[in-house]
């Protein structure tokens, strides 16, 4: 925290202690000060590391700040009032063990923290006080209206706002509650604030009037997380009649919003089965949101191998790995899901391993992760798939933009759509086409369907393989883009994997799919023509043989090389030779870097020459339209300052290879 940091221009530290002085003269400060409670909410971190425990503290410090910068819109009476409600609407989430346990032996809903704070203050002021209970009433509801909008609490706990309209102004009243929610919502995001304000006004509204009227169902569904698009009747019915009228949801959105639809019914199915769940009137899931996110390369993640073990469980049902827990204390069920000692351990090696990036902890954690059954398919990449789409969308400096100006026809197929990338362009160039996606990874069907819901494309998505048959229709372009040279590397034959045929039956698959004059477009990897030729690499930096002796060990691709993979590697002068196919492989898996060594390793990007590739389509009876092969912009620039490449007979500096290609053939 700043020690900078001022209220009411007393500073909050001295010499790096609390000023106790200021604290005395504010109880509610002291409770938010003094406190070893990490209330935040994980949805608004980037960074599990960036949580510091003052975030409560500051959430309010700057709520009043907000209030302060309105102070000319308000009279006097109105500041004080909203003042005290904004100290005070957060103590709740702070305070000392010793107290905390204090104020549940009381009964104070601390998980429910508007409730909770209101009776802190009601307990820590004089019933004479001023404007006692319009402060008590106004901290018991704010923030209820948010949570109105989020779909989490229902619209009638704003009923105790109705008796204030019998003692209070409407204007005031009106003034009292708007400035309330700008500071509220305002203290959490500005950006937030102006998103909603319409919205909070409508049911300030509504509550000046007396009449709040729930929103439907299907609404607040949506409203609650973006899993909920498509909403059955079941789904409708589920929350209409178990949920909605009897419990109000806590951090829902934060726990549960990286599962699917059927997968959260099922949580809630399973939390309603607590003995005496019929007692309690909210459900927090905030300990299972602070237990589902840590850091991955910086960042807040969800922790893809907790929530493998949990889809399973909710899948199966029973399992000595995994059950969901809940706590009934003071009117609220606290729910969460723990892990056996076993998993537990599964897990945590499994994010040291990550960390590794090195091939063979990769591997021991997809060998792990199989023997337990929690991989969705053999193509999860478990804690990698969302920087693998990431990868494949991210196409700024790439060449995959030029390649949808050769499509022709009614009907696009885009072959192992990623991250959805070439089908946003596709959608954008051709909104008149029918844009189809396919993948063979559930994991990626899944993250598809979830972008075309919530940004409301209107492509499709399938599950489909072209190495196993023609597609569902007769169609008019097929585009594989960046991978086919996945289908060739990673596709198991009876000869393993590299097996040349993979390639060839999936595009003949794609070709017979065609209509009459509809086309096959390709960009991707291309191999280098010359053939027992040796490149010499020499690195610029220390790490680049440490690198390249990991990649010459684990790399298995190129089976028709069978010599020179590498000559030779010299420590003393750091440089390496080899063919010059498997050293073009290297230095575009090089150019990847650390964190994607893992998965571009198993990869062989170049698998057909230009030549090749022009043989095999003239074979089949298509026409060639283009066929063309160059480096990709930016490996070069990038590359240039890790290695320099020379012929290693002659030692004359040589280019770097080509490293792609763009054919498009068309049927006859």
């Amino acid at each position: 925290m700043k020690t900078d940091w001022k209220y009411k221009e007393q500073p909050l530290k001295i010499n790096d202690k609390w000023n106790s002085e200021l604290l005395k003269q504010h109880k509610w400060l002291y409770y938010l000060c003094i406190t070893e409670q990490n209330a935040v909410n994980v949805e608004r971190v980037s960074a599990m590391k960036d949580i510091t425990g003052t975030e409560t503290l500051q959430y309010v410090l700057r709520s009043l700040e907000l209030l302060e910068q309105c102070k000319d819109k308000l009279s006097a009476w109105q500041y004080d009032v909203l003042e005290a409600v904004l100290q005070w609407s957060e103590v709740a989430k702070g305070g000392l063990e010793p107290q905390r346990k204090i104020w549940l032996e009381q009964g104070f809903p601390l998980a429910i923290h508007n409730l909770a704070s209101a009776e802190i203050y009601r307990k820590e002021t004089k019933e004479s006080e001023k404007d006692r209970e319009l402060i008590y009433t106004l901290i018991q509801t704010h923030g209820i209206i948010g949570q109105n909008i989020r779909g989490e609490v229902s619209v009638c706990e704003n009923k105790p706002l109705l008796a204030l309209r019998e003692t209070i102004e409407e204007q005031e009243l009106h003034t009292l509650l708007y400035y309330l929610n700008y500071c509220v919502i305002g203290g959490v995001s500005l950006e937030l604030w102006q998103k909603v304000e319409q919205r909070v006004e409508g049911i300030i509204t509504a509550v000046l009037s007396g009449k709040l009227t729930e929103y439907a169902p299907e609404d607040r569904i949506r409203a609650l997380s973006p899993a909920f698009r498509d909403i059955t009747k079941e789904q409708t019915s589920f929350f209409a009649e178990k949920i909605f009228p009897h419990f109000e949801l806590w951090y829902f959105d934060s726990a549960l919003s990286d599962f699917a639809p059927e997968q959260i019914i099922e949580i809630l199915t399973k939390v309603l089965q607590t003995e005496g769940v019929e007692q309690a009137s909210h459900m927090t899931f905030k300990p299972l949101a602070d237990s589902l996110y840590y850091d991955y390369e910086g960042k807040k993640h969800i922790n893809v191998y907790k929530k493998r073990v949990i889809e399973k469980y909710l899948k199966n049902g029973a399992t000595e790995d995994v059950r969901l827990t809940t706590e009934i204390r003071n009117n609220t069920v606290y729910v969460d899901i723990c892990f056996s000692k076993v998993c537990e351990k599964l897990i945590d090696f499994c994010v040291e391993a990550e960390r590794s990036g090195l091939l063979t902890y990769e591997k021991s954690i997809t060998v792990l992760f199989d023997m337990f059954g929690f991989r969705k398919d053999e193509f999860d990449r478990l804690n990698n798939e969302d920087k693998y789409l990431q990868t494949m969308n991210d196409s700024s400096e790439s060449t995959k933009g030029t390649i949808a100006d050769y499509v022709t026809g009614k009907t696009v197929v885009d072959v192992g759509s990623g991250g959805g990338i070439m089908l946003d362009l596709l959608e954008e160039k051709y909104s008149d086409k029918k844009i189809i996606g396919t993948d063979i990874s559930t994991n990626v069907i899944e993250a598809l369907d979830k972008k075309r819901l919530a940004e409301g494309h209107h492509w499709q998505v399938v599950k489909h393989n072209f190495v196993e048959g023609h597609f569902s229709e007769k169609v008019d372009t097929v585009i594989f883009s960046s991978i086919l040279h996945e289908v060739y590397s990673y596709t198991e034959t009876k000869n393993g994997r590299f097996d040349m045929e993979t390639v060839r039956v999936a595009l003949k698959n794609a070709y017979d799919s065609l209509n009459s004059g509809g086309r096959i477009v390709i960009r991707d990897g291309i191999k280098t023509p010359a053939q027992n030729n040796l490149m010499k690499v020499s690195f610029k930096t220390p790490a680049g043989l440490s690198f390249f002796r990991n990649y010459a060990q684990d790399f298995k691709g190129l089976p028709d090389v069978k010599e020179n993979r590498p000559y030779c590697v010299n420590m003393e002068e750091s440089y390496a030779v080899g063919d010059v196919n498997f050293m073009r492989e290297f230095l575009y898996t090089y150019t990847w870097g650390n964190e994607s060594y893992s998965h571009e390793v198993q990869e062989q990007f170049g698998y057909f020459t230009l030549e090749e590739y022009k043989a095999f389509f003239e074979e089949i009876g298509a026409k060639i339209i283009v066929a063309r092969e160059f480096l990709e912009p930016g490996y070069e620039e990038h590359l240039s300052r890790l290695v320099s490449l020379s012929d290693a007979k002659s030692g004359k500096e040589i280019p770097f290879p080509n490293s792609n290609c763009i054919v498009v053939v068309e049927k006859r």
